[in-house]
């Protein structure tokens, strides 16, 4: 008598594939998470990064002058300022530079009423007419404005750059300040601008003195007859 057969065995189902792709994203996600807290801390403890600190002292008062004179106009002006160093022997490629620099600033022009003379301000007996003799208008130092004035182009070759990325200081731009300076210095001086000061000065005086009650007020500089 045969025997019955035998019953196949047993095989294990597969893992399903949901729970493989359940463990992957789970995976990424705590990649993603461990990535974004790494750049979290690293931005709050940014080992590399600077604070800055203002350790400066307060200004100090040196001195106090009295002022005596009339600011009777200022003139605003623009330079381009174009430095070129070259050496005797080498390209400018190699070794030269080129800067060009826009200087902005100011120049006051002022009647100084501290050196009048005694005989400066002469009046009528009536005291209806006076006289007025004033030096002429002056010129102060340009005032460069640091905020419209900066380098608008440069052009270095290669030993300066390589000097430069060596140095422990960044260039010096005092030679160009200096340079913008004398030019708006020579440019206001041959401007209108003293012209423009002896007239507003003495439209100020006619009108204070009339103000003042009188009827006829002179206003003549050091140089007239």
């Amino acid at each position: 008598m045969n025997a019955p057969p035998e019953a196949p065995p047993e095989v294990a189902p597969p893992a399903p594939r949901r729970r493989r792709w359940r463990f992957l994203a789970g995976f990424l996600v705590a990649v993603v998470l461990l990535a974004v807290g790494a750049r979290v801390a690293w931005s709050w403890l940014d080992p590399f990064g600077e604070t800055t600190v203002d350790r400066s002292q307060p200004a100090l008062l040196q001195s106090i002058h009295d002022l005596s004179r009339f600011e009777a106009a200022t003139g605003n002006f623009q330079v381009i300022v174009d430095l070129e160093k070259d050496a005797d022997f080498l390209p400018d490629a190699i070794k030269g530079t080129r800067t060009l620099f826009v200087g902005a600033g100011g120049v006051d022009a002022y009647v100084d009423f501290g050196g009048l003379a005694k005989d400066a301000l002469t009046v009528s007996p009536d005291r209806t007419e006076v006289t007025v003799r004033l030096p002429r208008s002056q010129l102060e130092k340009p005032n460069l404005d640091n905020r419209r004035s900066y380098v608008y182009d440069q052009q270095r070759g290669l030993f300066d750059r390589v000097g430069e990325f060596l140095s422990s200081s960044p260039a010096d731009q005092q030679e160009l300040y200096v340079l913008a300076e004398k030019k708006i210095a020579e440019a206001a001086l041959a401007s209108d601008l003293r012209n423009r000061a002896d007239q507003n000065t003495r439209a100020m005086l006619q009108g204070m003195l009339n103000g003042l009650g009188f009827t006829k007020v002179t206003v003549k500089f050091s140089d007239e007859p």
